[in-house]
């Protein structure tokens, strides 16, 4: 289907465009992101020591990141069957119910069971890609969803660096601001968010498809792509676990707050804009997408071994300039795995990598998490307060030697290759 062909549900009988929804992404990304470096501190008001926060950060994360795993290929079932628009208005309602809940609760179940909501109604990231898909004819689609990842970087860039001076004023102000901005997406898409999805191409709803471990199953038998399949798994459970520790991480070991939490995911989303955004296709005119996935591996295994060793702040934003390659390292491997598969089995492949990274999310937390808890008790400043990122570093060594076994096998690429394009990355 080309862009133009799918005839809106809603917005007044507009045709759906690739407008549409950069800004829907863009607002839902915004809010998502305004809540990363206030959640964690905010589960703190509701424990008495390090030990507790960290579990009860764990509950929290884990809660979101189950639900989010079997509830996505439902909703991304449901809409197949009834349209994207109305599945991302469920999702964007979710979102302001959840972040108003949590900014009101007076207790930890209360955010333990809103996670859990918001993660089974929150599959927007999949719904705008289909949403994509169903505008754009196939020679179109690398770049289109190359603006899709640039909008979700934009949103993961100003969130956090503005809930984080929000959080600074009051811990509770961006979840009313995130829960705001989720109600103006909510109206947005109502009133003006054309449907994509035509009647004719919509098909029936079938509980068999939306059996998460059936995707996943389907990993092992992906054919061409070999060891890569390791190193898109713990590369991405290393990324998650950043993701998951960094806010608790960087409390206990600098004492930061909302604001400093905020403006150092600032850095590291600009970072991950500028090597993805631009200096990736100069990168690949003398280093081949191969070659770049070795050296972003390594880079990345420096990166977090310095993040952990770090004993002042500044050292962080510092391993952020060292670590420059590691941000080329997702969009490389990405071109990779797609050139292995087999061209009639791109959807299955990609449907079952993204099955992959969804497990990832959920086993991420209780290992990022569960290390912190080994070392929430040490004095600020210890080394091993950086377990972490020490773990990390040790899954992004073994995803180097995986790629670099891989590689050896293959005939040496030229530079030049294009490497797909992919969302900014980062803790």
């Amino acid at each position: 289907m080309t862009e133009g062909s799918g005839q809106a549900a809603g917005g007044k009988g507009r045709s759906a465009g690739m407008g549409f929804i950069l800004i829907a992404v863009l607002i839902d990304m915004i809010s998502i992101g305004l809540i990363i470096p206030v959640l964690p501190p905010l589960v703190g008001t509701f424990t008495h020591n390090p030990s507790e926060h960290t579990l009860a950060q764990l509950a929290v994360a884990f809660a979101f990141g189950i639900a989010n795993f079997f509830g996505s290929p439902i909703l991304g079932g449901l809409s197949d069957r009834y349209g994207r628009r109305r599945v991302m208005l469920i999702g964007f309602s979710g979102l302001a119910l959840s972040f108003f809940v949590t900014a009101m609760a007076d207790a930890l179940w209360m955010l333990i069971v809103v996670r859990l909501f918001s993660g089974a109604m929150q599959a927007n990231a999949a719904v705008a890609n289909a949403y994509v898909a169903d505008i754009t004819p196939p020679a179109e689609r690398a770049k289109r969803f190359g603006m899709l990842g640039a909008a979700f970087g934009m949103g993961f860039i100003l969130g956090p660096v503005l809930g984080g001076l929000l959080g600074d004023i009051n811990l509770h102000l961006p979840f009313y601001v995130a829960g705001s901005m989720a109600v103006l997406n909510w109206m947005y898409g109502f009133f003006v968010l054309p449907e994509s999805l035509q009647p004719e191409n919509r098909r029936a709803f079938d509980w068999r498809r939306a059996n998460p471990f059936k995707s996943l199953s389907r990993v092992r038998d992906l054919q061409g792509v070999g060891p890569l399949v390791y190193v898109l798994a713990l590369s991405g459970l290393a990324q998650m676990i950043l993701q998951s520790s960094w806010v608790m991480y960087t409390t206990y070991k600098f004492g930061w707050g909302p604001k400093d939490n905020g403006l150092s995911l600032f850095a590291v989303g600009v970072m991950a804009v500028l090597v993805q955004g631009v200096l990736l296709k100069h990168i690949l005119k003398r280093v081949s997408a191969a070659r770049l996935v070795l050296l972003g591996l390594a880079s990345a295994v420096l990166t977090n071994t310095i993040w952990g060793l770090s004993s002042a702040g500044w050292m962080m934003y510092a391993a952020i300039g060292v670590g420059v390659l590691s941000y080329a390292a997702g969009p490389a491997l990405q071109s990779q795995i797609s050139n292995a598969a087999d061209a009639r089995n791109q959807g299955e492949t990609m449907g079952a990598i993204s099955s992959l990274n969804s497990l990832m999310a959920v086993i991420a937390p209780v290992l990022g998490l569960g290390l912190i808890y080994l070392v929430s008790e040490l004095p600020k400043g210890d080394w091993r307060i950086g377990a972490p990122f020490y773990f990390c570093a040790a899954l992004q060594a073994l995803s180097l030697f995986f790629a670099w076994r891989h590689f050896a096998q293959l005939p040496q690429q030229a530079p030049g290759a294009d490497a797909a394009p992919a969302a900014p990355a980062g803790p």
